[in-house]
């Protein structure tokens, strides 16, 4: 990495010609909000899985995330009741992206939000791909970094609650930069 604010212009500049020289694809990104509880009200970053699940069709401005019981969500899930008509936060291992997108799908909900399971990851996103078994998905399905979604479980264990209040999608190209609210432990 080049450092200093002349490296970073010539990053900025390089790499769009290097995705139209080579084709290759910068993630793409969404983003949503946690409105309660309010010690994290934050926008989040997240990545669309790569080659499955389904896109947001509607904005939701208050769904609940629920934390899957358990968490890897690669089986019946404890708390599917809570899931039906909303968005389940699943942490990566123990099964496929796919298998864990199917799971929540089949217990009704919208959308599955899957969390790196290494809790120090604040910056390496994982490009979430299909497995081997010709399986698909209709939800959508997000990659979130392990260490925000340590933190929105930390803070509903310590709230003593059972779910999050999210608005996603949130279009964040009309926030002004400095408005934007994103996590403080996440450093761009």
């Amino acid at each position: 990495m080049v450092a200093g604010a002349a490296g970073w212009c010539c990053l900025v500049l390089w790499l769009p010609a290097c995705v139209a020289a080579h084709g290759l694809r910068i993630h793409d990104y969404l983003y949503f909000q946690v409105l309660s509880p309010g010690d994290i009200r934050y926008i989040f970053t997240a990545t669309p899985a790569k080659d499955f699940g389904g896109i947001f069709h509607t904005r939701y401005e208050q769904i609940h995330l629920v934390p899957a019981e358990p968490s890897e969500a690669c089986g019946e899930l404890s708390n599917g009741f809570f899931i039906q008509d909303q968005i389940a936060l699943v942490e990566r291992g123990g099964c496929s992206f796919l298998s864990k997108t199917r799971v929540v799908q089949e217990h009704g909900g919208r959308a599955v939000i899957i969390s790196d399971n290494a809790v120090d990851n604040d910056s390496f996103y994982v490009e979430m791909i299909q497995d081997s078994t010709q399986r698909t998905a209709d939800i959508p399905a997000l990659f979130l970094l392990g260490r925000d979604g340590y933190m929105i479980r930390r803070s509903l264990e310590q709230h003593g609650l059972p779910w999050a209040i999210i608005s996603i999608p949130v279009n964040v190209t009309s926030i002004p930069t400095f408005e934007l609210l994103q996590p403080p432990w996440t450093f761009w």
